[in-house]
């Protein structure tokens, strides 16, 4: 089950990041800014499951979608989750007319480069020592909306 992120869920949520160090290290207050609607946000609850399981923060950029923060549980990967919450950004995408979706993942993290690649994601830039601790480029990502 997908359903939009709310503030209840900023807890589980830090205990994913904290879990997954190869993404983007937000605040508890970045993502009830998120919970508030300054950005869109998802979160997959499996029925049979008490836990959050994984979440994807999105943003509009003129007529593409932004794809922010997104992680699934380490315990819980290779089982569609991710696909699951990618698929919906590109629902809530659709419904303001985007044409692509784009993201920027650490150079190393060749599990999500696979996992973007298999849905369509392409290379289209890299910028020099764009994450800390540690230091490394990011490749800059971009996909059609299918």
């Amino acid at each position: 089950m997908i359903r939009l992120l709310e503030l209840r869920d900023v807890d589980a949520i830090l205990a994913i990041q904290s879990a997954s160090p190869e993404i983007a290290q937000w605040t508890a207050s970045d993502y009830a800014r998120v919970a508030r609607g300054e950005m869109a946000g998802w979160i997959a609850h499996p029925d049979h499951e008490a836990e959050i399981t994984g979440f994807l923060i999105a943003r509009q950029i003129a007529c593409d979608l932004e794809i922010l923060n997104f992680a699934v549980r380490p315990d819980a990967r290779r089982r569609g989750t991710g696909t699951e919450l990618l698929h919906r950004s590109f629902a809530w995408g659709k419904t303001f007319g985007a044409e692509g979706a784009s993201l920027e993942v650490r150079a190393a993290n060749l599990g999500a480069l696979g996992f973007y690649r298999h849905h369509g994601f392409a290379v289209i830039g890299r910028r020099k020592q764009y994450y800390v601790s540690p230091l490394e480029d990011a490749l800059v990502l971009r996909a059609g909306l299918p």
